[in-house]
């Protein structure tokens, strides 16, 4: 009898543990048949709908045991005295109620992040946290409904775990037998390390198990968003800086391959410590070298631009592409703006990681055009319309070629102050203040906008809307577009028109979401060479954001040594040529060349498509030398971040195994101006005779 009272007094301490792995279970169910009914089509379109159901139960069971280890392991010092049993009641009904409001947190965040990247929470969401400030800007001023909705059912479950199973909630006031606590505890520690594990194989349940389609969001559905965060948490934790790597190929050969790809001759290649570093004789030449600025345009898709056959928004923007040399096929190398950041600025081809703008081996002496262009005496800039230090672009920025930064902080009295800061139209004119000064020096300056980001807000009163939502993705492009027209309108009727080229284009599309491994229509970007000494003109074939810092360099009559991989598209050479493109896409990168694409997947293996504009990708006879060329490139990006083989010979040159840590503070102005060519010697010095302009330290 004592035994029988031992052991049921030693149950009852399960019953919470019990009730609220059920009420876990509920949540998460019911989430993902609330997810599965809002996408049927494409869960049906790719035959996903049992499974997602299978498997979505053995992905629970993980989550429901990882939240159980905890209260198991402590069973034993927290259930076998009287004090400790009482504290451990409070502290199990905190710890249940916490985690259960972060589940249901969770899930209720799920459909707004699917609606904007076609994904469960991942690694972006965790990113996103980072920044508070920014993220209830946008919540409060666009989201005001779905949070207060949130708060209330995530307040309403609370309510009812706490009330309705109240009684299961609470511990037994009378201690649990030494015994039966030693031979429970392991029991349950057991249970929750199988459910955890969710397999007998040597290798754990992990997400690509659930890649049973082609379709990533499908597949997604499979998890739920709890698991998806702490896995992107475990690995963002356990991988290199770099990121993991798609497949393997030794070093050696995939520095060949890349080299092949980038149709430089062998001898241009100058030095075997930076293998990729190369000659690039400018086509364009100049006695004087031309500015440069580059407006990188938030969230603009080419499905929204009329040029490129999307939707009437961009009327300014598709009468400048008359004027200017206007690319039809350009692809962004990413879903973020760091991604747009890091092709524009470095020419660097995306890693699985993060962007490089935040990754640490790269916050000095890492190559940048602002690097090339200061050293050919240029005054170096970055302006923008929020938070600098948003993503880690300030300092970035300031540590790798840049002079000053002009953000949010710095417009006196701007029109419109959003969420993420100041409308373009403040944007462009404070750009336009900068770029009328009276200087001895040509400049380069990167323009960022933010006005067409979530939530959309802008002035009143400048455009006829689209939709009779003001707050609407197509709204802000037309206002966008508006604040664009504006400011060329300015400039060129400018001192400075006729000596610089501008650059417009997209840093990705406001959305990229489709049932692809890889959306690659929503990669589409539009891209616009426009200002002194340009031709009206298009350029056909595929290209890549890492194609136009060359290209720019050649366009303003630059010469240099550097180690980019992208093309000048002005040499003969390309102007015919299919043309190739790498975007990563979450923990998927692809590679097109034309309209070959091979798709590389984390512990998958590779696979190829045809790409058609309409259709998408359709599944293609295996490519074996597609899918090297593009195992080639990812190999090499990560070999040569980790390596530090990505800069200017003479810079923060390593020594062999020496990992250089961010720097602190930015150089003083005194000490950049000590790096550039005097410019009383600038013709002297780096013009040779027949004009061409030599930026070579």
């Amino acid at each position: 009898m004592k035994l029988t009272s031992h052991a049921v007094n030693a149950l009852a301490y399960l019953r919470p543990l019990a009730m609220f792995a059920l009420a876990v279970l509920v949540v998460l169910s019911l989430a993902r048949l609330g997810l599965v009914l809002w996408q049927l089509d494409r869960v049906l379109a790719a035959h996903m709908l049992g499974a997602i159901f299978v498997e979505g139960l053995r992905f629970d069971l993980v989550v429901i045991g990882f939240l159980l280890a905890v209260p198991s392991l402590l069973l034993v010092p927290f259930a076998t005295t009287s004090a400790m049993a009482r504290h451990g009641n409070w502290a199990l009904r905190a710890y249940l109620t916490a985690t259960f409001i972060g589940v249901v947190f969770l899930e209720l965040a799920t459909p707004s992040f699917i609606n904007q990247y076609d994904a469960r929470p991942n690694e972006i969401f965790l990113e996103y946290l980072v920044y508070p400030k920014e993220v209830a800007s946008t919540l409060l001023a666009g989201y005001s409904y779905q949070l207060i909705a949130a708060l209330f059912v995530i307040a309403l479950a609370t309510v009812g775990l706490r009330r309705v199973l109240s009684r299961s909630l609470e511990l037994p006031q009378r201690p649990m037998h030494l015994l039966a606590a030693v031979l429970l505890t392991p029991a349950l520690l057991i249970l929750c390390f199988v459910a955890m594990r969710s397999s007998f194989d040597h290798r754990a349940v992990n997400p690509s198990m659930a890649a049973i389609s082609t379709d990533p969001m499908a597949n997604d559905l499979a998890l739920n968003s709890t698991y998806s965060v702490l896995y992107a948490l475990a690995e963002t934790r356990h991988e290199p800086e770099g990121g993991f790597r798609y497949g393997s190929m030794p070093s050696a050969e995939a520095l060949e391959r890349v080299r092949a790809g980038m149709q430089v001759a062998p001898a241009q290649f100058t030095d075997d410590d930076i293998p990729t570093l190369h000659r690039q004789q400018a086509t364009r030449r100049y006695s004087r070298p031309k500015n440069l600025v580059i407006v990188l345009e938030e969230s603009l898709g080419a499905e929204f631009v009329g040029a490129l056959g999307g939707l009437p928004l961009t009327p300014n923007l598709d009468a400048l592409a008359e004027q200017g040399w206007w690319f039809t096929n350009l692809y962004a190398t990413g879903t973020r703006s760091v991604r747009g950041l890091e092709a524009l600025i470095t020419g660097f081809t995306p890693t699985p990681a993060v962007s490089v703008v935040k990754l640490g081996k790269s916050q000095r002496d890492f190559f940048t055009i602002a690097r090339v262009l200061r050293s050919a005496s240029y005054d170096t800039s970055f302006i923008y319309g929020g938070e600098g230090q948003f993503d880690n672009m300030r300092r970035f920025f300031m540590n790798n070629g840049f002079d000053f930064v002009i953000d949010e902080d710095d417009y006196a009295n701007p029109i419109f102050h959003g969420s993420w800061g100041v409308a373009d139209e403040d944007l462009f004119a404070r750009a336009h203040e900068e770029f009328v000064k009276t200087r001895e020096r040509p400049f380069f300056s990167l323009v960022f906008t933010t006005s067409n980001h979530s939530p959309y807000e802008y002035p009143e009163g400048r455009i006829e809307p689209y939709d009779a939502d003001p707050h609407t993705v197509n709204n802000a492009v037309k206002y966008a577009d508006y604040a664009l027209g504006r400011f060329f309108e300015r400039a060129r009727a400018s001192s400075y028109w006729n000596d610089t080229v501008f650059l417009v284009v997209a840093d990705h599309n406001s959305r990229v979401f489709g049932a692809d491994l890889v959306p690659v229509e929503h990669f589409h970007i539009p891209a616009l060479v426009l200002g002194g000494g340009i031709e009206p003109g298009v350029y056909e074939p595929v290209a890549s954001q890492i194609d136009l810092p060359p290209t720019l360099l050649s366009l303003i009559g630059i010469s240099s040594t550097h180690p980019m991989i992208g093309h000048d598209l002005t040499r003969p050479l390309f102007a015919d040529w299919a043309g190739r493109a790498i975007m990563q896409y979450d923990d998927t990168q692809a590679y097109m060349l034309g309209r070959e694409v091979a798709i590389l997947r984390r512990h998958m293996p590779p696979a190829t498509f045809v790409y058609s504009e309409g259709s998408g990708l359709t599944p293609a006879p295996d490519d074996p030398d597609l899918v090297a060329a593009a195992v080639a490139h990812a190999t090499w990006t990560s070999d040569t971040y980790e390596q530090l083989r990505y800069r200017i010979p003479g810079e923060g040159r390593p020594q062999s195994g020496m990992h250089l840590p961010p720097s602190g503070q930015p150089s003083t102005s005194v000490e950049r101006e000590r790096q550039r060519v005097p410019i009383d010697k600038l013709h002297d010095a780096n013009t040779r005779g027949d004009g061409e302009y030599n930026a070579d330290p």
